[in-house]
């Protein structure tokens, strides 16, 4: 592992997505060298940890951060090329980071009104930025790999899901098919949602089932690692379709609607018949926040289109003192 790349002074600009917050680095950063979005991420992950460590980690950061590393990119296309990263590791993509990105270069002047493209891990995404605060972004080609896919959870029984591509892996869960005993809502069950009271209870559901994922070699395409799990029910507000509560890889709960949940969520609905191309479909967070999705299918293949918004919090300087202990931050238990 590197860390003669490392100054002394990390520059970032913070802003959240939906409650959910995102760290752009934009000076001092490593450099990556050439070659593509996913061969840099893995020189990332097996280079730089500590960098990313650095940044997102404790105690500069926070397990629910995500960072966002700009480089240059590899697609003349695209105005620049971005590795998300969280408190355990390298992303392949990031939804609301993607909104928080293009809010943040619009925030910088670097990109204005209109549309652009970022290469990632998983290839050019297309944003719109509104020149304000909103991003709308075209993902990459989602589908669903399979579906009632059953899985004999401890301290559940069978739990049925479906696994799902939207640039990282989920299996979603209908949260009314759960044990009565671990369905458990705020109001009572008025609208048989759930809320910010459930969360310990949500956060131990969804890793008791990603943990019997990989208990039982549950895998997405290409034995790729499900690393989120998405729970939905009813919305808190009925403007709205869904709600849903998403763990992430370190054990951290998405304060977003997650925009690759969103996409993963849309194609599962589209495979399905419930969602036709230019139908709306707006999904809700655990906070309430909202993200409006919608398909098209080009080359018979679909593509989920996710509009957001994202608010400038910080533009910070991190100091990585020589002399601190923990300069390289806290590692997660879950890393």
């Amino acid at each position: 592992m590197s860390e003669s790349f490392v100054g002394s002074r990390v520059r970032v600009i913070d802003s959240h997505t939906g409650g959910e917050p995102t760290r752009v680095v934009i000076e001092g950063a490593p450099d990556l060298g050439s070659g593509s979005m996913a061969d840099r991420r893995i020189r990332f992950r097996d280079l730089f940890d500590s960098f990313r460590s650095a940044v997102v980690n404790e105690p500069r950061g926070s397990d629910v951060i995500v960072g966002a590393l700009i480089c240059e990119p590899v697609d003349p296309s695209c105005v620049a090329g971005v590795l998300f990263f969280n408190n355990v590791g390298p992303l392949w993509m990031c939804g609301h980071g993607t909104i928080g990105l293009g809010v943040t270069l619009g925030h910088l002047g670097r990109i204005g009104k209109g549309t652009h493209r970022f290469d990632t891990a998983v290839g050019p995404v297309t944003i719109d930025y509104d020149g304000a605060n909103g991003v709308s972004f075209e993902n990459v080609h989602s589908y669903r790999f399979a579906k009632n896919m059953s899985v004999d959870v401890e301290g559940l029984g069978m739990v049925v899901g479906d696994i799902a591509w939207g640039g990282n892996w989920f299996f979603l869960v209908d949260a009314a098919s759960l044990p009565a005993s671990r369905r458990r809502v705020t109001d009572g069950g008025a609208t048989g949602t759930f809320g910010l009271g459930d969360i310990e209870e949500l956060t131990d559901i969804a890793w008791r089932i990603r943990q019997a994922l990989e208990q039982n070699g549950i895998t997405g395409a290409d034995g790729g690692e499900i690393d989120h799990i998405e729970l939905f029910g009813l919305p808190g507000d009925p403007k709205n379709h869904s709600r849903n509560f998403v763990l992430c890889p370190g054990r951290a709960y998405d304060r977003s609607p997650c925009g690759t949940g969103t996409s993963a969520k849309l194609a599962c609905l589209f495979e399905d018949g419930k969602l036709k191309p230019g139908d709306v479909w707006r999904q809700e967070s655990i906070l309430g926040s909202v993200f409006e999705g919608s398909v098209r299918v080009e080359g018979g293949k679909m593509i989920p289109r996710i509009t957001g918004t994202a608010h400038i919090t910080a533009d910070a300087t991190l100091i990585l003192d020589p002399s601190d202990p923990f300069r390289m931050g806290i590692r997660s238990q879950h890393s």
